[in-house]
């Protein structure tokens, strides 16, 4: 497959396989997030009859602040678990993602320096000058991407430790405040 038409074509189809499985993934994770907050949203609907009928059985303030106590400590912690579960979920897909961007972003570098090549070795006498401020900017085009590409890992990896710290800070937070 000399011919850069050939290359970019098969570069393309490639890119819209590797699109299609993307989305797939991402649908995937949609799925999990749907799921989880229907389990969530019936769970806390069953346990909301559960204490609305049992505050109608309270005949003391001391129960009913017993009761309500007691309903709103679990509820702390099962939002911190429910949080966690999201960010998991967020996590693996966008770890799967990147991991299928980073493939494919190679591959069509790759193509595209094959096809650079074919072109430089069909270039006319007496345009080397050209084609080595071409392929000088080619090259400084292609460090970009991977500085850039290691800036978003960095700036992905720095938020993923911020959500951890604020959940455990605020499901903490949650716990001082339902023992008080």
């Amino acid at each position: 497959m000399n011919n850069p038409a050939e290359q970019i074509i098969a570069a393309n189809k490639a890119n819209l396989e590797a699109f299609e499985g993307a989305a797939k993934k991402a649908y995937a994770g949609v799925e999990k997030l749907v799921d989880l907050n229907m389990t969530a949203s019936k769970a806390a609907m069953g346990e909301s009859f559960s204490f609305a009928q049992a505050a109608m059985a309270v005949k003391t303030p001391q129960e009913f602040m017993t009761l309500q106590t007691g309903f709103f400590q679990p509820m702390a912690e099962k939002s911190a678990a429910y949080f966690q579960h999201v960010q998991s979920i967020a996590t693996e897909g966008s770890a799967e993602f990147t991991k299928q961007v980073e493939a494919k972003v190679a591959e069509a570098q790759k193509a595209f320096g094959a096809s650079v090549d074919q072109m430089v070795k069909n270039a006319p006498a007496g345009t080397e000058t050209a084609v080595a401020a071409f392929q000088s900017a080619l090259n400084n085009g292609q460090k970009a991407v991977e500085q850039t590409q290691a800036a978003i890992k960095k700036a992905t990896a720095a938020a993923q430790a911020n959500f951890a710290a604020a959940s455990k800070q605020a499901t903490d937070m949650a716990k001082k405040a339902t023992k008080v």
